[in-house]
């Protein structure tokens, strides 16, 4: 890392694994179950019946793929902790705020997406008698993957600007440090 710009190729991964996430979590929106009554005529019961499941490989593929980019962050910075300190100042500052919103959106991104996937997942089977009154099949509602994708989205974008701010943060040398050896304060005796 020179310069305080931080590692291209890293940028590059984490942009790429954010944006397939983003993509995995659009078609697992545009993929969702739909569910439809059907009647047995023999027993005389209603049950659902759904068509694709695909949805909920997405949901999971693009819980995956914003983990494993959120992860190779947090490897590379050392998730702020362990390493070298970081220099004081307002690269510092804004190294820690991109910090803990990343980690923020992070968290709502991952929830949106494996609540949909599991939600997805669920398929009601007999339901009761035909007689049953407003009858429906349980769908995931819309706009849960399309919430995980916007939160996907924040999350790249707050992952670039801590990498960017925790990679000038760590290369700068502190000024109270980078003045003591030219001092010009002299300890002389008195003549």
């Amino acid at each position: 890392m020179g310069e305080g710009k931080g590692s291209t190729l890293v940028h590059l991964l984490v942009v790429v694994l954010s944006l397939v996430a983003f993509g995995f979590a659009i078609a697992a929106e545009r993929r969702r179950s739909v569910g439809t009554v059907v009647k047995d005529d023999i027993t005389n019961s209603t049950y659902c019946v759904y068509n694709s499941d695909v949805a909920t490989g997405y949901g999971v593929g693009a819980f995956l793929f914003l983990l494993s980019g959120e992860s190779l962050l947090m490897g590379v910075t050392k998730c702020m902790c362990f390493g070298r300190p970081l220099a004081p100042g307002s690269d510092r500052a804004w190294s820690i705020i991109y910090f803990v919103s990343s980690w923020l959106t992070f968290l709502v991104a991952e929830a949106c997406l494996i609540a949909g996937a599991t939600r997805n997942a669920y398929h009601t089977k007999y339901r009761g008698m035909i007689y049953a009154q407003n009858f429906s099949c349980e769908t995931l509602r819309k706009g849960v993957f399309i919430a995980g994708a916007v939160f996907v989205v924040a999350t790249m974008i707050l992952n670039v600007y801590y990498y960017m701010y925790f990679a000038k943060a760590t290369t700068t040398m502190p000024a109270h440090k980078a003045n003591r050896m030219n001092s010009t304060v002299g300890m002389t005796g008195y003549a």
